[in-house]
């Protein structure tokens, strides 16, 4: 009687580097930048990714802020808060995250502020294109009594009165007053607008956490809720 065939062993085959630390454990910004929160690298506080600042090495290593969250490259993330960036800046986070040294452009909270002020306008013109946006002080106000608004965006140098009247019993809504009339005016083909209200769905969201981060960034109360 033949004897069973003993199952032979596996042989695994183990890459080798040259690199030790091709063994270590991935660090903890590594893991975070595959999950749904982001770390900070200077407050270490989480938050959601879409409230937060990406930033990238560029050529040259060389931070570039990464506002849509796009590029490739490992992110550096940041609080939207004008003292955390300065601290940043100022106390070598971006180098310590980057593992090397790097070069922080002097400009780099001018900058935020440009990209996330053309982010808040990109936004509403989609609205307004789809039919999600309303701009003029009859029509907002309609959208609020109604509750189809689920945001009110006005211009920073309205009037105060006009502002608080369009808000009258309002609740449940954000409001926010990042541009000036010329620049919302624009956006809806006007010289000038105060009032513009929006309705609730993903242009809404996107519209609410870039105007939370833009004023962050600029130090200015420019964001609350309805009431308050």
């Amino acid at each position: 009687m033949a004897r069973p065939r003993q199952p032979q062993a596996k042989t695994v085959r183990r890459l080798q580097t040259a690199d030790p630390a091709h063994h270590l454990p991935a660090s903890e910004d590594e893991d975070e930048e595959r999950g749904p929160l982001r770390r900070c690298i200077v407050t270490r506080e989480q938050g959601e990714r879409a409230r937060m600042l990406r930033f990238v090495l560029g050529p040259d290593r060389v931070v570039v802020p990464d506002i849509a969250a796009r590029l490739p490259g490992r992110g550096m993330w940041l609080s939207p808060r004008a003292d955390v960036i300065e601290t940043a800046r100022a106390k070598g986070a971006f180098a310590r995250a980057a593992r090397g040294p790097v070069a922080v452009p002097a400009d780099l909270v001018a900058v935020l502020r440009a990209g996330l002020t053309r982010r808040v306008t990109d936004h509403l013109g989609l609205a307004r294109r789809a039919g999600q946006a309303v701009a003029g002080f009859a029509k907002a106000r309609e959208w609020v009594v109604q509750h189809r608004a689920a945001g009110i965006v006005q211009a920073a140098d309205g009037s105060l009165e006009e502002r608080s009247r369009l808000l009258s019993g309002a609740r449940d809504i954000w409001v926010a007053w990042p541009l000036q009339a010329v620049e919302l005016g624009a956006v809806f083909g006007r010289d000038h607008a105060v009032h513009v209200a929006v309705a609730a769905g993903r242009l809404a969201e996107a519209l609410r956490n870039d105007v939370e981060r833009l004023s962050g960034v600029s130090g200015q109360v420019q964001f609350k809720q309805a009431g308050e």
